[in-house]
C-alpha cells in the first residue's frame, strides 16, 4: 500500500484529501505546518507528499529542499505562472492549483507513483544493485535470486539506506508486492535476504535497529 502525506493546515482540506485518499486505497499520514512534516518524515518516508506553501511555521517553499527522493505535488491557491515554474524548477513534481477536482489530483497522484515505480526499477547501495522486476540483485558479479517478499523487503530497505524502517511500516509498505508477508515471518525473511548477500561477498547488509526495525549496514 503506498503511503502518502498530505502537508495542509486547512483541516477541511486535509479531512477532504485523507478521505478521498483512504478510499482510493492509500495510507495516509497528516501534518498541519512545516515543522510537524519535518517530524513525521524523520520517523518514516512516504511515497509521495501532498505540499501546500502557505504553512505555518516553516512554509513549503523552505520544506521542499529539503525533501529528497520523494515525489512532491504542491497544492497551493497561489495560481502565479512563475510561482509554479520556480517550484517546479526547486524540486516539486507537480503543481496542483486551489480549489481543485479531487478526480483529477487523484489521476495526478497515480501517475507520479507510476513514473516512481519505473525509476526503480534498479536500484543500487554499495556493491549491491537490485533488479525489482527480475528479483534479482548483483553483487561483484554474483547474481542472487530473491524471493517476491525478499525483494519487495530489500527493495524498500535500499529505497532509503540510512533510515532505520520500522516492522510495521515494511509490512504495510510491501503489501501491494506481496501480500504473504506476516509479523511472525518478516524476521525469517529478512534473514534469508541477510543470508544470500553475505554468501556473495562475505559481508552483512542489514542490522536491526533495536526498538524500530532494520536498514541498511554502511
Amino acid at each position: 500500500m503506498y503511503r502518502i502525506l498530505v502537508v495542509d493546515d486547512d483541516v477541511q482540506i486535509s479531512r477532504l484529501l485523507t478521505d478521498a485518499l483512504t478510499s482510493a486505497g492509500y495510507a495516509v499520514d497528516k501534518a498541519f505546518s512545516g515543522t510537524e512534516a519535518q517530524l513525521v518524515l524523520a520517523k518514516n518516508k512516504p511515497d509521495l507528499i501532498l505540499l501546500d506553501l502557505m504553512l505555518p511555521g516553516l512554509c513549503g517553499e523552505e520544506l521542499l529542499p529539503e525533501i529528497k527522493d520523494i515525489p512532491v505535488i504542491v497544492v497551493s491557491a497561489k495560481a502565479d505562472a512563475a510561482d509554479k515554474v520556480g517550484l517546479l524548477l526547486a524540486g516539486a513534481a507537480d503543481y496542483v492549483t486551489k480549489p481543485f477536482n479531487i478526480h483529477e489530483l487523484t489521476a495526478r497522484i497515480a501517475v507520479q507513483l507510476r513514473k516512481r515505480n519505473v525509476d526503480e526499477r534498479v536500484l543500487e547501495f554499495k556493491n549491491i544493485t537490485l533488479y525489482p522486476d527480475k528479483l534479482t540483485a548483483v553483487i561483484d558479479k554474483t547474481q542472487i535470486r530473491l524471493t517476491r517478499t525478499e525483494c519487495a523487503i530489500l527493495k524498500l530497505l535500499m529505497r532509503d539506506p540510512d533510515m532505520p524502517v520500522g516492522r510495521t511500516t515494511i509490512l504495510e509498505r510491501i503489501s501491494l508486492d506481496t501480500p504473504d508477508c506476516t509479523e511472525r515471518s518478516l524476521r525469517q525473511h529478512i534473514s534469508n535476504i541477510r543470508r544470500k548477500l553475505q554468501a556473495a561477498d562475505g559481508r552483512d547488509h542489514i542490522e536491526a535497529v533495536y526498538g524500530i526495525g532494520f536498514k541498511m549496514k554502511f
